[in-house]
C-alpha cells in the first residue's frame, strides 16, 4: 500500500489545530480552526474527495483518531462520511485500549510497534494508506523514509509558531512536484513525492 499524507499548512510550516479552536490547544496554541477562511470547496474538496476514493484504509495518531471519531459516525448519509465510516481505520496509540475503539472497522496499533506496523501495511498488497493530521506519527513516518506521497494544502497565513510535520533531524529529503491547483482563496494543493538525489 502507498502512504499518502494530506495536511494543512500554513507558509511557515503549523499543521496544529486547522479545524477548530479546542481541536488542539498544546503549547497554548491559540488559532485552532485558521484553515476556515481558506478553504475552497471546489479545489480542497475536490482534492480530498479524490484522495479518499483511492484510499483503502486509514491511519490516525491517536488525538486525530478521536477527533474524526466524535465527528463522522454522526454524518452519516453524506457520501464523504459513508466512505471514511466504511474504510478499516488504524490507530496508533500507547493509551487507547482496545474497548475505546468506538468508530467502526478501527484497529489498534500500540505505540511502541508503530513504525514496524505501518512498515508492514506498506508492503502489503493494495490501494493507498490515507493520513490526515496526525502530525507526530507524520513526522515519524517521514524520518523513517514511509511516505510516498505529501499533499499539502498549503494556506496563505502566517501563524508564528505551532506543530509541524517535518522531522528536525539534519537530513535533506530531496521531494519531486507532482501536481499543484491553486483556489479562489490563495490556498494550493500541492502534491511531492520522494524524489533522488539530483
Amino acid at each position: 500500500m502507498r502512504i499518502v499524507i494530506s495536511a494543512f499548512i500554513s507558509l511557515d510550516g503549523v499543521v496544529q489545530a486547522p479545524g477548530g479552536p479546542e481541536e488542539d490547544t498544546d503549547g497554548g496554541f491559540a488559532h485552532g480552526g485558521w484553515s476556515h477562511p481558506y478553504f475552497d470547496p471546489e479545489v480542497v474538496g475536490g482534492a480530498f474527495a479524490e484522495g479518499l476514493g483511492k484510499a483503502e484504509a486509514l491511519l490516525f495518531g491517536r488525538r486525530t483518531w478521536q477527533t474524526m471519531a466524535a465527528a463522522w459516525p454522526e454524518r452519516a448519509g453524506d457520501p464523504f462520511a459513508d466512505r471514511m465510516n466504511s474504510l478499516p481505520k488504524y490507530v496508533v496509540s500507547g493509551t487507547l485500549e482496545k474497548s475505546d475503539l468506538t468508530w467502526n472497522n478501527t484497529t489498534l496499533i500500540p505505540g511502541d510497534q508503530a513504525v514496524a506496523r505501518v512498515r508492514e501495511l506498506r508492503a502489503a498488497e493494495g490501494g493507498d494508506l490515507a493520513m490526515m493530521g496526525s502530525p507526530t506519527l507524520v513526522r515519524t513516518l517521514l524520518s523513517e523514509g514511509l511516505v510516498d506521497e505529501l499533499q499539502l494544502i498549503r494556506m496563505p497565513v502566517i501563524l508564528g509558531g505551532g506543530k509541524s510535520i517535518f522531522p528536525v533531524d539534519g537530513v535533506k529529503r530531496p521531494l519531486e512536484l507532482v501536481s499543484s491547483a491553486t483556489g479562489k482563496t490563495g490556498v494550493e494543493v500541492c502534491v511531492y513525492r520522494p524524489a533522488d538525489e539530483a
